[in-house]
């Protein structure tokens, strides 16, 4: 479960997080996704997956995201509803997600200061790494969330 929602004044320069759990990504998962939202004959076809670059059906870098987004929202970072995204200030993809791969975030708060145009909230900048049970790194972002201050 996620931590609970945290202020402005919560967080400082360094924190980590890291998610509970790691979500295992299915065949299934990634086909269903990308025939909603990317659907590439890569993502969606094994038979055509087995001839592309990557040899084997691969999860779309989006649902790989999503993913990161659903560990992100559950790890002790403190969101819950507090936060909103602005930006993603960079996000790289170094692996592909394959079936059977097990997810789980960890991340560190990189900024914290109060938003310049309105009293009542800040901004948060944060580094999210996403690794496989291998721990190998599948995908990696930058953040930019705003937040309430408490005061």
């Amino acid at each position: 479960m996620a931590a609970p929602g945290r202020y402005l004044e919560d967080f400082t320069v360094g924190l980590a997080f890291r998610s509970p759990r790691a979500i295992r990504v299915t065949a299934e998962r990634i086909k269903s996704f990308a025939a909603e939202f990317d659907p590439q004959p890569s993502h969606v076809d094994e038979g055509t997956a087995r001839g592309s670059l990557f040899g084997e059906l691969v999860a779309s870098g989006w649902h790989t995201a999503a993913v990161a987004m659903r560990l992100i929202v559950d790890s002790d970072l403190g969101l819950s509803g507090q936060g909103a995204g602005v930006a993603i200030e960079s996000m790289r993809l170094p692996r592909p997600v394959r079936s059977g791969d097990e997810l789980r975030v960890e991340g560190a708060v990189t900024e914290v200061r109060p938003s310049r145009s309105q009293a009542d909230r800040g901004v948060v900048k944060f580094q999210a790494l996403v690794y496989n049970q291998r721990d190998e790194v599948v995908l990696e972002a930058a953040h930019v969330i705003m937040v309430r201050r408490r005061r």
